[in-house]
């Protein structure tokens, strides 16, 4: 529930700028499929699966480790917004690698930043990005895992705004208590720059991108958004190696 606030808040906010409704009016057909069908497989499919299958995998994998982590709330939180967070930059570090690229490379082609980009990407990108398997496998093994949902939640709430270019001012009092440690829309919009992508992998934190010297920093977001592709419609959701040399 909290998730879908913060995409309908998101929502209201970019249209009632005229920039946010021209941004949209922008958008072609294609993209329209393309980010919907994104959002329903991120915000639908994927949460039924990991409840209705993967976490039953798990019951039939693990059947004595169900309810065996007795953790504080807040050890609880911090795995699930830290410590996966830390293991979500690696495995989408993995997805710039040449054998995977294609798989996400469609979600480098959003050329506009809003909300409705964030889930674009070829239909099954989402069963090698470890959200599905990792959260499902500590909602089975912890015996209260409310404050671990919290964390995840928080987490895709800040995916979508990180999508988006509403985004504290430079230089403003928000904008000083944030830019240190947390990805803000302007740092993932060079992740999606058309010049280059070898940057700013981190989700929640900056610290993992610095620590990796994989960190771009700049007040303002760059010009020119998303890279180029000749694929069709059901190419860029279903089967997305007819590519041109395009390297992550």
């Amino acid at each position: 529930m909290p998730v879908f606030i913060a995409f309908f808040t998101l929502m209201a906010i970019t249209v009632a700028t005229a920039r946010g409704r021209d941004s949209l009016q922008a958008k072609s057909r294609e993209d329209w499929l393309l980010d919907g069908m994104g959002l329903f497989v991120q915000g639908v499919v994927i949460p039924f699966l990991q409840i209705a299958v993967i976490y039953q995998l798990y019951v039939v994998l693990f059947p004595k480790y169900c309810d065996c982590l007795i953790w504080h709330p807040v050890a609880d939180f911090l795995l699930s917004f830290v410590a996966v967070d830390y293991l979500y930059y690696w495995n989408h570090r993995l997805l710039h690698a040449r054998q995977l690229w294609p798989l996400h490379w469609v979600h480098h082609t959003m050329t506009q930043r809003h909300v409705l980009g964030t889930s674009r990407n070829t239909l099954w990108t989402s069963f090698l990005i470890l959200y599905l398997w990792v959260h499902a496998l500590f909602i089975y093994l912890l015996q209260d895992p409310t404050a671990y949902v919290a964390g995840v939640s928080l987490t895709s709430a800040l995916d979508l705004w990180r999508h988006s270019d509403i985004e504290p001012t430079p230089g403003s009092a928000l904008h000083r208590v944030l830019s240190p440690w947390l990805i803000l829309p302007q740092d993932h919009a060079w992740h999606h720059t058309s010049s280059a992508t070898h940057k700013n992998y981190g989700a929640n934190f900056k610290l993992w991108d610095k620590i990796h010297k994989t960190a771009w920093e700049c007040e303002t977001a760059p010009e020119s958004l998303g890279i180029e592709t000749h694929l069709s419609l059901i190419q860029k959701l279903v089967w997305p190696f007819y590519w041109d040399k395009v390297e992550g």
